[in-house]
């Protein structure tokens, strides 16, 4: 059962998918910062004297999957033509109100839930007062005082030098999660010496997970955002897509010596890749141990990161911190939630949401599904990592294993040697191969039961994967790459390639 805390917090009393998730797609070769699976980077200075403690917190921006915007009933759709889908409130005329969007609150509930956050049954929202060009109302709407979801955690996990077969388990507290609607979007002319705004993306619904400075490099931090990513895409509250927008980070990194105080912090701003975010924040944490090497000083301010040149480049400082003049929101009530016990007996159960309804149905987290394949296929927890960080893959697994009578640890080996590197190579996702989990299916049964050599197969898959919609056995009959299993049949081919090579037998035969 969940154990409801007191001032109204709806806790959890069982942790749920409480299992490591995948590595993710870490950048190989050199890092600037090395990950200590026992307790952090500790890189020593040119000095060589005390070692220096990098130390990273994220901010993540996942926009909700939801038809429409946070408070309007604007649709959301990503490329749409610019200022198509703008509303009246979004676009902040004058007499519009807003209306909370119960889809969008109940996907915060669900994300809070699967990363063991309390929940608010009471919470609030504000104004955030600041003026960009593509923010209408000049105030962001979103949660700074009692935010909907409080004290969680993700765990996550990371290779030891590289190597699959050594992981180690982390986690990291989450502080926090708010609802916000999301800003405009600028569009920089440079040619025209001009600047358009774009309003559709004004008002989608944001959840911000704000996870507190566990980190230590961005080995680490790619990790726990990617198994963020995984989480949000199973429960189906947020499609994740960096390419999109609809998954930003902002990383918070200082270093400091053993104990002292935490060092001043900079920003690196919306980080749209994982292998940038990890490239992005080992840079950083170099760039601010040689500052501090060098006798300079580090500056709180906001920087980006240039994916070009490979580091982070000045925006703007923070020395006189901005004033938000927070506020409470006037046009919007208390957030009020609801569980089995406090839902009143006459409500209408279509217009209030219940936390143990959302509860009672989340989905297996990717922990757990890692888990489960490990336990009913016999393969290795660290296939298991790769299944589920390809998006599709495990499914085509499963699917192939039904329809095949190889052992599963055979053909995961098929999958993540063979399939896999043909979709990588080409850059296709699961979903595009054309190679269906029925045809790899039909050619692993010709394998397992002997009629073709392993070689033959790898001809074969390949041939499938041009896609000409030929079957693996129409194939094998076509090249004639059967086995032959009938001695006769094999003296006889044997007896007519002597007996077409005289020349060669005598020069063999001895005497």
């Amino acid at each position: 059962m969940a154990a409801r805390g007191c001032g109204g917090v709806w806790r959890r009393a069982r942790q749920r998918g409480a299992g490591g998730p995948g590595p993710g797609p870490f950048p190989r070769g050199q890092r600037a910062v090395a990950c200590n699976a026992k307790g952090g980077a500790v890189p020593a200075g040119k000095s060589g004297l005390a070692p220096w403690i990098p130390v990273v917190g994220l901010e993540i921006h996942a926009q909700i999957s939801s038809n429409s915007k946070l408070f309007s009933g604007s649709q959301v759709q990503f490329a749409a033509p610019p200022n198509s889908l703008v509303s009246f409130f979004d676009a902040s005329l004058p007499g519009t109100l807003p209306v909370l969007n119960k889809r969008c609150v109940e996907a915060a509930v669900m994300t809070g839930l699967a990363l063991n956050c309390s929940i608010n049954k009471k919470s609030l929202f504000d104004r955030k007062h600041y003026f960009y060009a593509d923010l209408p109302a000049g105030y962001q709407i979103t949660q700074q005082r009692v935010p909907i979801a409080v004290n969680g955690s993700l765990s996550y996990s990371l290779c030891i030098d590289n190597k699959m077969s050594q992981m180690v388990t982390k986690t990291v507290r989450i502080k926090q999660i708010q609802l916000e609607q999301d800003s405009g979007k600028s569009l920089h002319d440079d040619t025209r010496s001009q600047t358009l705004v774009d309003l559709n993306r004004a008002g989608v619904g944001l959840m911000e997970v704000v996870m507190e400075p566990d980190m230590c490099c961005g080995e680490e931090a790619a990790a726990a955002v990617r198994e963020l990513q995984l989480v949000l895409q199973t429960l189906g509250s947020s499609q994740a897509v960096m390419a999109e927008g609809q998954l930003r980070v902002d990383a918070n990194v200082s270093v400091h010596h053993p104990g002292e105080p935490y060092g001043v912090r900079t920003e690196v701003k919306n980080i749209n890749s994982i292998r940038f975010l990890a490239k992005a924040v080992d840079y950083e944490i170099q760039r601010q141990i040689e500052e501090l090497e060098n006798g300079g000083t580090i500056l709180n301010e906001t920087r980006a990161f240039d994916s070009k040149l490979g580091c982070t480049v000045p925006m703007r400082d923070k020395e006189g911190k901005q004033d938000y003049r927070f506020m409470p929101e006037p046009n919007l009530p208390p957030l009020i939630l609801y569980d089995a016990k406090s839902l009143p007996a006459n409500m209408n159960h279509q217009q209030v949401i219940n936390i143990d309804w959302i509860y009672e149905r989340l989905p297996d987290l990717p922990s757990v599904k890692r888990e489960k394949l490990v336990e009913q296929y016999g393969i290795l927890p660290e296939h298991s990592f790769t299944l589920l960080n390809e998006d599709g893959l495990a499914e085509f697994f499963e699917s192939v294993v039904k329809q095949t009578q190889m052992k599963p640890r055979k053909v995961i080996g098929w999958i993540l040697n063979d399939l896999l590197s043909y979709l990588k190579q080409h850059s296709l996702t699961v979903k595009e191969s054309p190679v269906s989990s029925c045809l790899l299916a039909d050619l692993l049964n010709l394998l397992e039961k002997k009629e073709i050599s392993s070689s033959a197969a790898k001809q074969v898959l390949a041939e499938l994967w041009k896609g000409e919609g030929k079957t693996p056995l129409e194939i094998v009959k076509e090249q004639k790459l059967e086995l032959l299993q009938d001695q006769k049949e094999l003296e006889q081919i044997c007896q007519a390639v002597i007996d077409g090579q005289e020349n060669e037998v005598i020069m063999m035969v001895p005497g």
